[in-house]
């Protein structure tokens, strides 16, 4: 015992004499590249700056900086040193180009700065490493995008961002040429948000593609974009998009506001960002919408919204979002307004089948079987003749298995999933049938609720459904329709009592709004369109001029023609 407490009064006698010095061995070794460059700067007669040098400066010395790039990237061989000599034979300074491979563009690379470096005729001149820097900035590398970096954190930022840096020996900044490329997925269809008219492009994974995808639709000075680094490991790249004057400045500030408060090691999809920038945390309705779609991020920036766009993902997040958006689609807009009425229409029915199609089969069947039809009544008595389980546990039984079946068909290869989930749900359910465990009626109600989930055109809100089908299903499963009518109105106050970035989620049907109330279930014709949201839109809410509806001539009579007035047309 005595020996254990004198070796820990031991240790600690070690840590107090190091606490001082602040961790003397990491000292000695992260100053070893900063005396390089102190020796270096005392020779050139500054050793006065040298002790008021910054931490997270560069160093003077090409060897120094270059030693601690290899450190920090573990001497990884994907980051590329590519050693260059320029200036005249008496004074040759040492010049070095350092690129991620495979982040950058080959051929501006080679092409365009190595080459340029090599070749130049200003650089084989005597320069200072002062004047070799400004050289290279104004004349000699012909890429856009070239600034200065002084401090280690930008060079890393740049670096692992796709950049290429210059650093010259004896100069204490760098030089950044903008070098992004790479491999990359082209533009392709969308895979989730599939419309028969309108636009066949999709988002892919890079950030500015995106951004240049939405600008060629909306062309105009007024469509902004701030950009923010956000993940302390990841340093993604997230950027804000509005239309100025359109946008009400309290949502662009919130969402703003929102972004920089994350603070989270890594960002890696903007799903990431959805559930930490979000009203509420506590409910399975999505308050953020999602698209993969350049001609809906248009549709809703030009109605007032803010598209938050992620590098690394091709789904866009809109902000604000209401209710009624997520049963809209982008082709409700290209078709007639009739036509579009009818299938949105149809939407809102698919979806409330899918929410309590199975809790109402429950609730009929078990408590109230008075409102069934005699003639129908007997045919459903006489199939659950045989099920040896009550009509709740025949639905969790099917709605568990159709969800398995579901998810199988996501996760396997394009080529078998569908066969596989379709030949899945026919076996399974007529083996499940034949055996007695379900009754027919059951595996018909439970197959409608599970292709009314798929025709739902936003999955975020079809999952939702599906979450909540089955709280249904347990409250029409104890008290019949009364637990299902109150199950529904539980359901309508949480509605109304959520908020996506200060909007209200039912808006305009809650509160109502009469004058907007023509783009939700009912899509009025595009030339009655003439304001925007007024909870979303700011001063600018001016849509379209007046008086647009189609005027045809007063005349509709039948043109009649003469012989002569045919001759002379022919």
């Amino acid at each position: 015992m005595a020996s254990f407490f004198k070796r820990r009064k031991k240790s600690i006698q070690i840590s107090k004499n190091e606490e001082p010095g602040s961790g003397q061995e990491k000292k000695k070794e992260e100053t070893g590249p900063m005396q390089a460059g102190k020796s270096e700067e005392s020779s050139a007669g500054k050793s006065g700056e040298a002790s008021q040098k910054q931490p997270d400066a560069l160093y003077t010395s090409l060897a120094a900086n270059l030693d601690k790039i290899k450190r920090k990237t573990g001497n990884s061989p994907d980051v590329v040193i590519r050693p260059i000599k320029v200036g005249g034979a008496q004074a040759e300074l040492e010049t070095a180009v350092v690129y991620v491979k495979g982040l950058v563009d080959d051929q501006s690379i080679h092409d365009f700065l190595i080459e340029s470096l090599m070749n130049n005729a200003e650089l084989q001149k005597e320069l200072s490493p002062e004047k070799a820097m400004k050289t290279i900035k104004d004349d000699v590398v012909a890429i856009g995008g070239i600034k200065s970096v002084k401090k280690w954190d930008d060079l890393f930022a740049d670096l692992m961002s796709g950049n290429a840096l210059i650093l010259i020996d004896g100069s204490e900044e760098a030089l950044m040429a903008s070098t992004q490329g790479g491999q990359r997925r082209s533009v392709q269809e969308p895979t989730t948000n599939v419309a028969i008219r309108g636009s066949k492009e999709s988002f892919t994974e890079s950030l500015e593609t995106n951004q240049a995808m939405v600008r060629r639709i909306i062309n105009n000075p007024d469509l902004w974009v701030e950009s923010m680094n956000l993940g302390k490991m990841t340093k993604t790249s997230v950027s804000i998009m509005y239309i100025n004057g359109i946008a009400k400045k309290e949502i662009v500030d919130e969402v703003r506001t929102r972004l920089k408060q994350i603070d989270i090691d890594s960002i890696l999809e903007s799903g990431y960002i959805e559930q930490l920038i979000e009203d509420q945390t506590m409910t399975t309705f999505p308050t953020v919408y999602h698209t993969e779609r350049p001609d809906a991020v248009a549709g809703n920036l030009l109605e007032g919204r803010v598209a938050v766009f992620v590098n690394g993902t091709p789904f866009v997040l809109l902000a604000p979002a209401v209710f009624i958006q997520f049963f809209q689609s982008v082709e409700d807009y290209y078709a007639r307004f009739d036509i579009s009425t009818a299938i949105r229409f149809l939407r809102v029915l698919i979806f409330f089948i899918s929410l309590v199609g199975p809790a109402v089969y429950i609730a009929a069947t078990t408590f109230h079987q008075e409102m069934i039809p005699t003639a129908l009544a007997i045919i459903v008595a006489a199939q659950r003749e045989s099920s040896p389980f009550p009509a709740f546990v025949e639905a969790i039984i099917m709605e568990v298995t159709f969800e398995i079946l579901r998810e199988a068909g996501l996760r396997l290869p394009k080529a078998i999933g569908a066969t596989v989930s379709i030949v899945g749900g026919l076996v399974v359910g007529q083996a499940a049938v034949q055996a007695g465990i379900v009754s027919p009626a059951m595996l018909i109600v439970v197959a409608i609720t599970a292709i009314a989930s798929f025709a739902t055109p936003s999955y975020a809100i079809a999952i939702s459904a599906r979450l909540i089908r089955f709280l249904f299903m347990v409250s029409a499963a104890m008290f019949g329709f009364y637990g299902l009518i109150l199950a529904l109105i539980m359901l309508i106050v949480h509605l109304c009592s959520l908020r996506s970035f200060g909007i209200p989620y039912m808006s305009p049907l809650a509160p109502v709004i009469p004058s907007e109330l023509g783009d939700t279930i009912v899509r009025k014709p595009l030339w009655a369109f003439g304001k925007r949201p007024q909870l979303i839109a700011a001063e600018n809410r001016t849509r379209e001029g007046k008086n647009q509806k189609p005027k045809p001539p007063e005349s509709r009579g039948m043109k009649h023609y003469t012989r002569k007035e045919e001759k002379d047309e022919t």
